[in-house]
């Protein structure tokens, strides 16, 4: 179908035809991903694409470019966050072929294609050397934080540009002293407000070039910055402030920067994080151009907490210091051997490590210019991330291996019409599993585009090891190991079976870094040979020194100087294989899901087996990632009532981690499996519904609600949330009042009794019974109970105890 088809006869665009058109897209969609055909009456207008439609961001970004090639328009980019069902995709491509004018095939933006045979203007053009300044230089060896290189580069190379934003085919410059210049601004309005050094401060942006400049002004400030991701949809808003509030108080942060698009999310923030004394956009920091009071920072330092992923209950905030970074960042560019002519290109989240210090901090030590992009662009559009390697000249990128198997699979040759990827030399595949058919299917799919083979990088890091910890050699390519699946399953043992067909494979991650150490340990802490499989252990400069404010967790992660990873793999002539994780922490599209955190939301559900509810990940061969399923026992057999649950246990689902289960299996009492001692065995629930055991009964996208009382109803919920922490705060503020003012009041008559018995008494016991008998008084007419514990252990005879 293209526009013509999409038009009445007076030129108009035709809402009817473009309707029915959306909802057979969306129909044969549901068909594929949910392996069963939607009635017609269960997809409508306004079902929600979370709660009825159980389409996931991966799954509404597959609709979005099927929708953009039916009717050959370009979406705009935000508008994956924006939408809330597919109402507002007709809306969209409705106002695209009205701004269209009736001429079939004319799009509101220029096309992929052309957008991806205009070069940008080269880096090497726009950094010649000008008056007084030099050419590009890495940062030397004597920097030791990451303010001194930021200021080192900006006194020396001050011109050059160090950051180029793309957003909707238009690209914004920063060089070094631009972005120098407005950190300078924003440290001085923070320390104006009271900021103090040692402080943290959270930063909820999105991609742009205010994020760099405050995560750099806090840093100026002498702060600590607290990346969190920015609320991306409505529907999610309060499962977003309830993780994130969570956060804040472990961080005990004082400042909230957030965009003005996201304010209401950042009140509700303050609202449950008690620290936080500020709610400041990034126009309020640069505002007003304030000088900075000068703060020393030292090597060791927080240079910023990146909080890992997952459980709202205990968030644990990876410690990296200025020198675990520039330690990383220097071990991994001696593997790297950056060059002249690099550029470094993502869209990597800024909030993730990935994103921030290997790309932007990777790229700023080294001296490349660096090419960012929104998350959401590439999600919408995965050509994009290729056109952006082509236009802006790119040798350097990462990812995760979804964005990899999503490229292979969803873009069209005519997407990368005149792109040339042979600059490409670092295709670096990380932060989730590494799948073969991945890194085949990728090389295979572009090498008629110039990529390389050899270009293929998968590599092994964490948060806890700065970013990096493991990197093959440059220009090897992929090793993929086939080993014996019979001995590896029985024996833990990685033996070699290349010829083996039902061989099991896994994909080097490289050596260890320079200056670091790993091994691989069985559970007793034992190291284990070569190819046996066991837990896997670093050591070095990189190595997180603990979870800020954290000391439980922290205790788990470091053992007689290793850190744990979590994550199980041989060693092979010296290389690393991840076979798996330890705990069963499943891996959505490069993000961690806690079966605890959706078991505990969906026992919840009435009609559920409190307890007997398992929640685990299967291999999506087809995304390359991983499926969230979730299995509940229940004794309801009536169909129209097993249909409401399983909505019901979806809705738990989604507020719970903001994310729709992709299978939803109602089985019969005792399905789930456990230990003697209660616990869910979830790999053995697992083998068992693939084995067919269970019975198996996935989820239909239900009906959806009038659109007008689904959006009451949101509002409803978000305005009674807020309501209820407004509430809450101040009751709890007027009690402390009342509290306080009813312990002075009985203080103050106590105390002056007190005064007079002890000036009246005769000698120092009198006066020390008097003391006591007044104390215990106060003690029990305010309601604090004493307790005292250790007197055992004091000296007999005379003693002085001092409290600090």
């Amino acid at each position: 179908m293209d526009n013509a088809a999409a038009r009445s006869a007076d030129g108009l665009p035709d809402r009817a035809a473009i309707t029915a058109r959306v909802l057979e897209v969306a129909r044969r969609l549901l068909a594929e991903i949910h392996g069963t055909e939607p009635a017609d009456a269960a997809v409508g207008l306004d079902s929600s694409f979370e709660r009825e439609l159980r389409l996931d961001s991966l799954s509404r970004a597959e609709l979005l470019v099927r929708l953009e090639r039916t009717f050959a328009v370009d979406l705009p980019e935000d508008l994956l966050a924006r939408a809330e069902s597919l109402r507002d995709l007709v809306a969209e491509i409705t106002a695209a072929l009205d701004t269209a004018g009736g001429e079939t095939g004319k799009r509101t933006r220029p096309t992929a294609s052309s957008i991806a045979t205009r070069p940008a203007a080269p880096f090497d053009a726009l950094d010649a050397p000008r008056a007084g300044t030099a050419g590009r230089a890495p940062v030397p060896e004597s920097i030791v934080t990451l303010v001194d290189a930021f200021r080192w580069l900006s006194n020396t190379q001050p011109e050059h540009e160090h950051i180029r934003t793309v957003a909707e085919g238009a690209a914004t410059t920063i060089t070094h002293r631009a972005l120098w210049q407005a950190a300078e601004a924003i440290a001085g309005n923070l320390q104006a407000r009271g900021f103090e050094p040692g402080e943290t401060a959270s930063i909820m942006l999105a991609t742009g070039p205010a994020y760099f400049q405050v995560f750099l002004g806090i840093l100026l400030a002498g702060g600590i910055p607290v990346p969190i991701y920015p609320p991306t949809r409505a529907a999610q808003l309060v499962e977003h402030v309830r993780r994130h509030a969570g956060i804040l108080t472990n961080a005990r942060a004082a400042v909230l920067i957030a965009d003005r698009q996201t304010r209401f999310a950042a009140q509700l923030l303050r609202a449950h994080a008690r620290t936080v004394r500020f709610v400041l956009s990034p126009d309020e920091l640069t505002s007003r151009s304030r000088t900075p009071q000068p703060v020393a920072i030292a090597p060791d330092d927080i240079a910023f907490i990146q909080y890992t992923s997952g459980s709202t209950g205990d968030p644990k905030g990876v410690v990296l210091t200025h020198r675990n970074l520039l330690a990383n960042l220097r071990a991994m560019g001696t593997l790297v051997q950056p060059r002249p002519d690099d550029v470094f290109v993502s869209w990597l989240p800024l909030y993730h490590d990935m994103g921030l210090i290997g790309a932007w901090f990777g790229s700023m030590l080294h001296a490349m210019p660096l090419v960012v992009m929104s998350p959401l662009a590439f999600l919408s559009r995965p050509a994009r991330w290729l056109q952006a390697m082509h236009v802006h000249g790119g040798t350097i990128s990462a990812a995760s291996n979804f964005a990899y198997e999503l490229c292979a699979r969803r873009i069209v040759d005519a997407e990368l019409a005149g792109v040339d990827l042979s600059r490409w030399r670092l295709a670096v595949n990380g932060a989730e599993a590494v799948m073969p058919q991945t890194l085949r299917r990728f090389a295979e799919r572009f090498a008629p585009f110039g990529l390389r083979r050899e270009a293929l990088t998968p590599v092994y890091g964490l948060a806890e090891s700065s970013v990096g910890l493991a990197f093959p050699p440059l220009e090897r390519g992929p090793w993929i190991d086939r080993v014996d699946r019979e001995r590896f399953v029985h024996d833990r043992r990685a033996q070699p079976a290349a010829q083996d067909p039902h061989a099991l494979e896994f994909v080097s991650s490289g050596r260890v870094l320079p200056g670091h150490a790993l091994r691989v340990v069985d559970e007793d802490g034992v190291v284990l040979p070569e190819r046996a499989e066991g837990r896997i252990e670093f050591r070095g400069p990189s190595a997180t020194r603990g979870y800020f404010h954290n000391p439980a967790a922290s205790a788990r992660l470091i053992r007689d100087g290793w850190l744990d990873t979590g994550d199980r793999g041989y060693l092979a002539q010296g290389e690393l294989f991840v076979t798996g994780r330890v705990k069963d922490i499943i891996i959505r599209a490069g993000r961690n899901l806690y079966p605890h955190e959706i078991e505990a939301a969906v026992g919840e559900v009435e009609g559920v087996r409190r307890g007997c509810v398992a929640a685990f990940g299967r291999a999506d061969v087809v995304a390359a990632t991983e499926r969230l399923v979730v299995v509940a026992e229940t004794r309801l057999t009536d169909s129209p009532a097993r249909t409401r649950l399983r909505a019901a246990i979806g809705q738990a689902v989604v507020e719970a981690i903001g994310e729709p289960a992709d299978e939803i299996v109602l089985a019969e009492p005792h399905a789930v499996l456990k230990t003697s001692s209660g616990k869910v065995r979830r790999a053995a629930t697992r083998a068992a519904l693939e084995a067919g055991s269970v019975h198996r009964e996935v989820a239909e996208p239900s009906a959806g609600a009038p659109r007008s009382a689904r959006r009451a109803a949101s509002r409803a919920t978000l305005l009674g949330y807020a309501a209820r922490t407004l509430l809450q705060r101040w009751v709890g503020a007027a009690f402390d009042w009342l509290y306080g003012g009813y312990v002075w009041a009985v203080f103050v008559p106590i105390a002056v009794v007190c005064w007079a018995r002890v000036a009246a008494s005769s000698g120092v016991e009198s006066g020390f019974a008097a003391v006591r008998a007044a104390m215990r008084l106060l003690l029990r007419l305010t309601g604090m109970r004493l307790h005292v514990s250790g007197t055992e252990r004091l000296p007999r005879g005379g003693f002085v105890l001092v409290a600090n």
